[in-house]
């Protein structure tokens, strides 16, 4: 089988992982891919953004199989072109992937279908959100409309903290020159968790959950990310609280996708905020989470490829998943920097030490130079991950081998999963 995946992050190479694990003769190329992906998969040069143009590569490949990993080129509607084409991808079309690519339209469709979500108000000029921060109560949650790579969201804390953010939205433009909307809207107090689901519309299968630390610094201090790192399960997890979960917002999220007539085939993402009324919507993403990614899939002991062809199929109710209950814990080594401005070309050193040590070491911001180096290329660089019988073996595997691999400006959370 020839499988082609998307993206080029940690998560597309967790993917990857778990394609060549559960087939090891599969053909499985990347477009782009990294400096990891590398040893797995066949890189092919090229953006992942432009769907004509990958469909044509995938064409000219024979590819069986399209899986996508990335959000751009859901939004770009990649799903509807492969499926005009009557080429197999993994993957939401446009209209269901409006979900994540529009914060607007996603608290509207819960507003709508009964899902529970925090109350909010839309601005789209730095003027009007001005107007609403005057009479809101701080903290309040500012969420910029479009993408934004995992850092269209803050939780300001003053009137300060909000306007500067604003500011920077519609005077430094610093998600770029289209003028888009903001939500801005109530702060809700409670456990953060990752919540996904593998869904034909019809049906749903859920993964096993995940707590994402999206803040740079530990104790959940500094600015967000796109993830510092990850563990699965979360310690607030039980089976209550997943069938809440279940009844009250992924059952009428679903519901209300077939009252929209939206055909939606992939992975659904809810970030959810555990309160005390229950469980909340924070968000929704189309695709597979990272950092989420590379806790849940060293967990599922199924055949990936064949859920995904079940998906496309709609025949989920046919299949079912197994999964470990070991725990996995997931940290990401970042470029000195980073959220902010970092460097690129640093010497990656370290990764034969640790390639005994029961570790899995997913490749984000990684390329190989011609000579054959590894090197820094991106803001999260590494996500090292391991899988143990309980958190504390998990975490001693993972920070042994953080601090073994080393590059200039490394720089990592100590309190994943602890």
């Amino acid at each position: 089988m020839k499988i082609l995946v998307l993206g080029s992050g940690g998560r597309e190479h967790a993917i990857v992982w778990k394609l060549r694990k559960d087939g090891a003769n599969d053909r499985i190329f990347a477009l782009p891919g990294n400096g990891g992906i590398s040893n797995d998969a066949e890189c092919l040069p090229g953006g992942s953004d432009i769907p004509e143009g990958i469909a044509g590569v995938a064409s000219m490949k024979g590819v069986d199989l399209t899986v996508v990993g990335p959000e751009i080129p859901l939004s770009s509607g990649i799903a509807d072109v492969f499926n005009q084409k009557n080429m197999k991808i993994f993957g939401p079309g446009k209209k269901g992937a409006a979900l994540e690519s529009s914060k607007l339209f996603a608290k509207e469709f819960m507003k709508r279908h009964g899902i529970p979500t925090a109350d909010f108000s839309l601005a789209d000029s730095m003027e009007e959100g001005m107007k609403i921060l005057e009479k809101r109560e701080f903290p309040c949650v500012i969420k910029y409309d479009g993408l934004a790579a995992g850092k269209g969201v803050q939780v300001s804390e003053s009137m300060k903290q909000a306007t500067e953010f604003l500011d920077k939205i519609y005077t430094d433009r610093i998600f770029g020159s289209e003028n888009r909307a903001v939500i801005i809207e109530d702060c809700l107090v409670g456990t953060e968790m990752s919540y996904l689901v593998f869904t034909d519309t019809a049906g749903y299968i859920p993964m096993v959950p995940a707590k994402d630390h999206k803040r740079v610094f530990d104790g959940d201090r500094g600015p967000n990310t796109g993830g510092m790192g990850c563990y699965s399960p979360p310690a607030a997890f039980n089976s209550e609280i997943e069938k809440a979960i279940q009844k009250n917002v992924v059952m009428p999220t679903l519901e209300g996708l077939r009252k929209d007539g939206i055909d939606y085939r992939g992975v659904l993402y809810f970030g959810i905020m555990l309160t005390k009324r229950g469980p909340y919507v924070l968000e929704y993403n189309a695709r597979f989470g990272d950092p989420e990614t590379q806790v849940i899939l060293p967990r599922m002991e199924s055949n990936l490829v064949e859920v995904m062809e079940a998906v496309i199929e709609r025949s989920l109710d046919r299949v079912s998943i197994r999964w470990s209950d070991s725990k996995s814990v997931c940290v990401i080594l970042a470029s000195g920097g980073y959220p902010g401005e970092y460097e690129k070309g640093k010497e990656i050193r370290g990764l034969n030490e640790i390639r005994d040590r029961d570790v899995m070491v997913f490749h984000a911001g990684t390329r190989k130079t011609e000579n054959g180096r590894l090197v820094t290329s991106g803001g999260r660089v590494l996500g090292i991950t391991a899988v143990a019988g309980n958190l504390a073996a998990a975490r001693k595997r993972v920070y042994g081998a953080a601090e073994t691999v080393n590059f200039e400006g490394k720089h990592y959370r100590t309190d994943i999963g602890g």
